[in-house]
């Protein structure tokens, strides 16, 4: 096996463990808090839109820091700082006695954070260029497996474990996931001649602008909609079980996504990220039309189906892109400010879908959003000199 691939599958692994460990405890959040000492329905929701949202401030801060480091010191070893670190945190939050804890622990936990990115960046360095849709897009489907599944093995590990147990095993697990990376991937050494442009102007990744941008764009649209979907669900459903439809109109997205980010990431590797890149923002923008005007659960999960599908094209493309385009001395800053931009989505997204809701109705979200995306559609489109880089010009 070649070893490009063999980082692939233990990076495959150690990502789906990360993921899988820091979703399982999303849900319970507000059931800690409550047996934490937060009591009242209002003050709950206070404090898990704080406790959730903290992590995004710090890790939006601090993830081109670690991406200059690691451009300077190995991204292996900023891979293990997330991993061992996060670890750390997430077990110490089984410990804590008041919410006040729990929150400084995220806000620490979002400092150490950065191990998807540094995957990536790590792995993006040992592929060859003609091969990296297809690597990153199989890459990405560990992160989406694990979040899909986390939440299952949460709700069976907090009734088996308790909610301290989980934090506990989250922790764990994500040590066992760095441990995994530590005897088992070998990052090539950095020649002589490349670490001497390791200094060099973080001007030379202002002409990635339309990429992170896109990143930014791509978690805005599915998080946008996230805190609403479940609500909108119950205004069309009426019939029995109505949890377990509204997890199944949530995982459909997800679903779509194992299937088209591997896919369009290989399509990508032979007629070039940029034409998919363009087709997936609009074809994402379309996909919003079908839940908009959804009075029935079929039409619902067809637009969530569609939508999960193109967000799939995005992520792959949008990271081989910064691959081709960044320079080598500056790739895992690169992938730092990507993964910034990123975080900075998960942010936004939901205070834009809970604000327009709130003011105009939750159909509107869906225009909204749609509209964002027609937009960031046209700019991909007037840059594409830009995020047209020579090989993929010459495969044309």
């Amino acid at each position: 096996m070649a070893a490009w691939k063999r980082t692939l599958v233990i990076l495959w692994f150690a990502n789906f463990c990360v993921t899988m460990g820091t979703s399982l405890i999303i849900p319970f959040i507000p059931l800690y808090l409550a047996q934490l000492g937060v009591h009242t329905e209002q003050s709950i929701d206070r404090w898990s839109s704080w406790v959730f949202s903290i992590q995004f401030v710090t890790s939006f801060i601090f993830q081109p820091i670690w991406g200059a480091f690691a451009d300077r010191r190995g991204r292996k070893l900023m891979l293990l700082r997330a991993g061992f670190g996060m670890g750390a945190m997430t077990a110490c939050m089984g410990l804590v006695n008041a919410p006040w804890q729990l929150l400084l622990l995220r806000f620490i936990n979002g400092i150490f954070s950065g191990f998807i990115s540094m995957a990536i960046s790590l792995q993006a360095s040992v592929t060859p260029a003609e091969q990296s849709g297809k690597a990153l897009g199989t890459l990405q489907t560990g992160n989406i497996a694990g979040s899909l599944i986390g939440p299952l093995i949460g709700g069976v590990l907090s009734e088996w474990l308790g909610f301290q147990g989980c934090f506990f095993f989250t922790g764990a697990l994500l040590v066992v996931a760095s441990l995994i990376v530590l005897i088992f991937v070998h990052e090539p050494k950095v020649k002589r001649e490349v670490k001497a442009k390791q200094r060099g102007s973080w001007r030379s990744l202002v002409g990635l602008w339309p990429v992170f941008l896109g990143s930014f764009m791509t978690q805005l649209a599915m998080m946008s909609i996230e805190p609403i979907v479940t609500i909108f669900t119950r205004h069309i459903y009426h019939g029995p079980h109505l949890s377990l439809v509204a997890g199944l109109v949530i995982a459909t997205s997800g679903i779509a996504n194992l299937i088209g980010t591997p896919t369009l990431g290989r399509i990508g590797d032979r007629i070039g990220q940029y034409r998919i890149l363009l087709v997936a923002f609009l074809g994402a923008a379309i996909a919003f039309i079908p839940q908009s005007l959804a009075h029935n659960l079929a039409l619902l999960l067809c637009g969530r189906f569609l939508l999960g599908l193109f967000i799939g094209g995005m992520l792959p493309s949008l990271q081989v892109l910064v691959r081709k385009l960044a320079p080598l001395e500056k790739q895992a800053t690169a992938f730092g400010m990507n993964s910034s931009a990123t975080f900075f989505g998960n942010l936004v997204g939901p205070l834009i879908g809970g604000s327009v809701a709130a003011s105009y109705g939750i159909r509107s979200v869906f225009y909204v959003t749609m509209s964002l995306l027609v937009a960031n559609a046209i700019v991909i489109a007037f840059n594409r000199k830009a995020l047209s880089p020579r090989t993929e010009e010459m495969a044309v």
